[in-house]
């Protein structure tokens, strides 16, 4: 009997928003799988510390992060043949992934290499993007409006990918509520793009939501410069009950 692998959400940082699913899995693991960032710490490890067994065994998977995607996949590939190993031991492996798994997580990229050979069940956790809402008091959406998300890359990049000059513009002026992610070194563009486009004043800026070190401001305040667990949320109230 092959064992199951578990895609585990851990949400975005506080271990009490870990779900009661997630934690009594990670608390019967024998092996656990979580990526670390080019030799540092584990995020995702230190969310569930608490609750990882001593006796489990852990995979780790160093992933450099890199704009070439080649270094990144071969430290996939690695933990993959690992957590494959496990598997056909018998074995449950329950693999780490801060947010949601399938929500821009690392998770899936274990998940593209193992889902045809083994059964897998992944379980979702809080994502940034409703933590961000609710530590800094912003209902996202109501009724029809539109929730768009866009990684920051996407707007600092738009010229080299050939878009429209006024794309990033447009898709923020077109939607009702935007959730801007993975700021990081483009914050100064996409700060940039949220002036032009006249929102600054409805623009929020939250760094490391739910964990001790939590920073909500309005845009206009925030430093110059932002870490990549940081996003900004331009909630627009067009609907009459805000």
């Amino acid at each position: 009997m092959k064992g199951t692998l578990y895609g585990v959400g851990l949400g975005p940082g506080d271990p009490d928003l870990i779900t009661r699913k997630a934690a009594r899995l990670i608390e019967n693991a024998e092996v656990i799988a979580y990526p670390t960032l080019a030799g540092g710490s584990s995020f995702a490890r230190a969310i569930a510390a608490e609750l990882i067994p001593a006796t489990a065994q852990e995979i780790v998977m160093d992933v450099p992060m890199s704009v070439e995607r080649g270094p990144a996949q071969a430290a996939y590939d690695k933990g993959a043949a690992e957590i494959r190993a496990a598997l056909d031991a018998g074995r449950d492996v329950v693999a780490l992934c801060e947010g949601d798994p399938f929500f821009y997580g690392s998770f899936m990229y274990l998940f593209a290499r193992l889902r045809k050979d083994y059964a897998v069940e992944v379980v979702p956790g809080v994502t940034s993007v409703t933590t961000c809402a609710a530590v800094s008091g912003l209902p996202m959406a109501a009724r029809n409006e539109v929730v768009t998300i866009l990684p920051a890359p996407k707007i600092a990049y738009a010229g080299v990918r050939q878009m429209s000059d006024t794309y990033p513009t447009d898709i923020i002026q077109g939607s009702d509520t935007i959730a801007i992610m993975k700021l990081g070194r483009h914050f100064a563009a996409v700060r940039a793009v949220i002036k032009e486009a006249g929102l600054t004043e409805k623009a929020v800026y939250i760094e490391r939501a739910s964990t001790p070190d939590e920073v909500v401001l309005p845009l206009a305040q925030a430093p110059e410069k932002a870490p990549y667990f940081s996003m900004i949320l331009i909630v627009k109230g067009a609907d009459p009950w805000l």
